[in-house]
């Protein structure tokens, strides 16, 4: 299939970059960009370091999630173990591996890749990559590790995939991480693609790409 289909890299040129206001994790942006048409436009957005989920799966079909306050929705969301990518130069399954440990006490034997999303493309920089993981393992946190924040109050637990698909379709279940995770496993399911997934460590273009998420700068 052609790429031209797909989502592909383009730059518009940037003529002013201004961080506006920055924060333990992302800055607020405010970039005077040229359109092909030669107009200038501002556009405003979040930057992040991007993320990954893990769809954990065990034998009897259940999926680890935990229950986690989120601040700016003002909710305790059902959420699969996830997390950002801000250790340098840490690998994106390495750091899959780490949050799963960390947040749900388990290790995997296989991985493969489910989906790759950015989240929020019209005002946030977050890419996403959402693992699933099978063969599970207990394990114990990783040396070193605290619990902080939100994470004080997050409770681990398990829910049976089918009923995770009943949540989401009628709506009790919002995180996007677990929407996005959860249908794509249940779709690879019904069309018996599962073993078709893509391996562990398969390219992630917008991360690898020059530039990484912000892209080469067109002369």
């Amino acid at each position: 299939m052609s790429q031209e289909r797909w989502d592909k890299d383009e730059y518009w040129q940037v003529v002013d970059h201004q961080v506006k206001a920055t924060g333990q994790v992302c800055d607020f942006i405010d970039d005077a960009v040229i359109t092909p048409s030669g107009e200038r436009i501002n556009r405003q957005y979040v930057s992040h370091p991007g993320a990954v989920g893990i769809i954990a799966l065990d034998d009897q079909d259940r999926v680890a999630v935990v229950r986690q306050y989120r601040h700016p929705v003002r909710m305790v969301l059902v959420e699969p173990p996830a997390g950002l990518l801000d250790v340098e130069g840490e690998d994106f399954l390495a750091a899959a591996q780490r949050e799963l440990a960390e947040e749900a006490m388990l290790s995997a034997d296989d991985w493969r890749v489910l989906v790759d999303i950015v989240t929020t493309p019209g005002g946030c920089q977050e890419s996403l990559r959402i693992y699933l993981a099978r063969g599970l393992h207990e394990v114990p946190r990783p040396e070193g590790f605290l619990l902080e924040g939100e994470e004080v109050s997050m409770k681990a637990g398990w829910e049976p995939l089918d009923d995770l698909v009943e949540a989401i379709y009628a709506g009790q279940c919002q995180s996007p991480t677990l929407v996005t995770g959860v249908m794509a496993l249940e779709l690879a399911r019904r069309t018996d693609r599962v073993n078709e997934l893509r391996p562990a460590h398969a390219p992630w273009p917008i991360r690898e790409r020059p530039g990484g998420i912000d892209g080469v700068r067109a002369e």
